[in-house]
């Protein structure tokens, strides 16, 4: 008798141990979702290059554009490329000032600001449709005016007298310069750039947060970033092309 209610106990004190150490892992924080990792960018050169930012121009007639924070999310995308050093925009309009433009309207200018920042090419980002409304939408531009090599040019048969000269991914469009450009419109509403968007959105915010990447969505700043990063891989594309 007393064999069985020993037994009884023991069954009982099991029973209670289990159910305790259930609840207390219940009670603890569950294992945070990983953090995903997005594709890297690398720059089309074996040599390192310099790229400046120059203010973006506002064709999108919305007054709420400024042009020094569209051309400082360019710059953080533009600065994630391996290979790549990029001059803030603040170093642009410096030079603007000191040349007395209000940005580079001509071949000329934009050679004069890299040779005077001793940069290889200035990035030049243009917007041309902005609605911060959800679902957003956003298209633009990223210009890019760099520098090629004496030999490139002589290769490319280009002549002074001869105007511009069309190669693959881009034009020179005077000695020594080349033009490369990669244009985009994101409208949140298309099925093909939310999924976009999700994999933009994959290792660059906390997985357990409470929006997730819903918030690119709603803050203009962070979905104009993802817009110009996808600008920026167009943008190596056509250099590739021209390689």
């Amino acid at each position: 008798m007393a064999t069985r209610l020993w037994s009884r106990r023991s069954l009982m004190a099991t029973a209670v141990a289990a159910v305790t150490a259930a609840a207390a892992g219940c009670m603890r924080d569950p294992k945070p979702a990983p953090y995903g990792r997005e594709n890297a960018l690398i720059l089309p050169s074996k040599k390192r290059q310099i790229w400046a930012v120059a203010p973006a121009i506002n064709l999108s007639g919305q007054r709420d554009v400024d042009p020094l924070l569209q051309a400082d999310l360019a710059f953080e995308q533009l600065q994630q490329i391996g290979g790549l050093t990029v001059l803030p925009v603040n170093r642009v309009a410096q030079v603007y000032v000191a040349m007395n433009i209000e940005n580079a309207q001509s071949p000329e200018q934009a050679a004069k600001v890299c040779e005077a920042l001793g940069a290889d090419g200035l990035i030049v980002p243009t917007v041309t449709i902005f609605d911060p409304y959800n679902p957003p939408k956003f298209g633009g531009a990223l210009q890019l005016f760099r520098r090629v090599p004496a030999v490139a040019v002589q290769q490319a048969g280009v002549d002074e007298k001869e105007g511009t000269v069309r190669l693959a991914g881009g034009e020179i469009i005077a000695p020594g310069l080349e033009l490369v450009q990669s244009v985009g419109m994101y409208d949140a509403a298309n099925g093909s750039v939310r999924d976009a968007l999700q994999n933009y959105a994959r290792g660059r915010h906390d997985p357990a947060g409470p929006m997730g990447a819903k918030e690119y969505l709603i803050s203009m700043d962070r979905y104009c970033g993802f817009a110009y990063r996808s600008l920026a891989e167009g943008l190596l594309y056509e250099m590739r092309k021209s390689r």
